[in-house]
């Protein structure tokens, strides 16, 4: 498969009208593959598999795998939750002692996870950061670097923006449910969307954070739109977080009112699009990002060089969009 492939195939999660989801899972779920004598181990480190962003990620990366089994094994694993950044560090610890060839690592956190990454490093372990690129303050502190391969959230959260600001009058009362603090992803989509609201002159009157989840982003949007009667959109940093807005809306009768945008691309929100609950959101390519990691990893075991940092792509997906595919 070819960095420029899409893989297919991934089954969407249904959904009938714009209803809070919640997905539950009992706890981390670790799917090791048995290993071949040869062959390097690569190890697929992620967030939360509760997130259908990251389990989309592991079908990406098995698919790429199952296409290419002469060139390695993948082993992947997840956490419970966005908070649970605890269990990632202790994940990456069992990994280094499972003396794998290369970890390929979206981070819960871009600084707490930076010591046992260069734990791995010292290990000899090859270490790719995807998705959340780690804080390059530690990194410099901690005297390592590690080749980053992801978009530029920033950029996404930017172009939806911008979408939104095209159906917002100046002086609009806007809301941002943010990511998980100390997380770069987090903090660059919040400023993307901040950058598109103050060229359009719109006001923002509360920026949350969500911590990632539906559940917890529903909250944050009740409270908010009680506070704000009169607001006009949501900006979320996911759309799991964009789903829990929509939700709050149809609580208070008010879907028809504010507008709600996201970002990811999941497969659950694309009803939300075509039913114009979400105006837009952004694809950074879930089903890719881990091949991208991957792929790079198994360059740097053959050549023991360090790549630079590799931007990927990421795309502004609204209902015509959709129905342009």
């Amino acid at each position: 498969m070819s960095l420029t492939s899409v893989v297919k195939g991934l089954h969407p999660f249904s959904l009938v009208s714009c209803v809070l989801v919640c997905l539950v899972w009992a706890g981390c779920k670790p799917t090791g593959e048995a290993s071949t004598p040869g062959k390097p181990r690569v190890a697929l480190v992620m967030k939360s598999l509760a997130n259908e962003f990251f389990l989309t990620m592991e079908n990406g990366a098995r698919a790429h795998q199952k296409a290419h089994p002469d060139q390695y094994d993948l082993i992947a694993n997840g956490i419970k939750d966005e908070l649970d950044v605890g269990k990632q560090v202790e994940l990456v610890e069992q990994i280094i002692a499972q003396k794998v060839s290369a970890i390929v690592i979206a981070p819960a956190d871009s600084k707490a996870l930076v010591p046992v990454c260069k734990k791995a490093k010292q290990a000899g372990i090859i270490v790719v950061n995807i998705d959340n690129k780690l804080d390059d303050a530690v990194l410099a502190q901690s005297g390592v670097k590690f080749p980053f391969v992801g978009p530029d959230n920033r950029k996404g959260a930017k172009a939806v923006g911008d979408y939104l600001a095209l159906r917002l009058k100046s002086g609009a009362k806007v809301a941002i449910i943010e990511g998980v603090p100390n997380a770069f992803n987090a903090e660059q989509r919040q400023r993307g969307f901040e950058e598109a609201m103050q060229a359009a002159g719109a006001r923002i009157v509360s920026s949350q954070s969500g911590f990632w989840e539906t559940e917890k982003a529903n909250q944050v949007a009740a409270a908010v739109l009680t506070e704000n009667p009169d607001l006009k959109a949501f900006l979320c940093a996911n759309d799991s977080m964009a789903m829990g807005a929509v939700a709050a809306l149809r609580a208070a009768n008010r879907l028809d009112q504010v507008l709600v945008v996201g970002y990811d691309n999941i497969a659950a929100v694309k009803q939300l699009l075509k039913e114009g609950c979400v105006l837009a959101t952004a694809d950074q390519h879930a089903d890719l990002l881990a091949v991208f990691g991957i792929e790079y990893a198994l360059d740097m075991l053959k050549t023991r060089a360090s790549p630079a940092d590799r931007e990927t792509p990421v795309e502004l997906v609204t209902r015509e969009s959709l129905k342009a595919n």
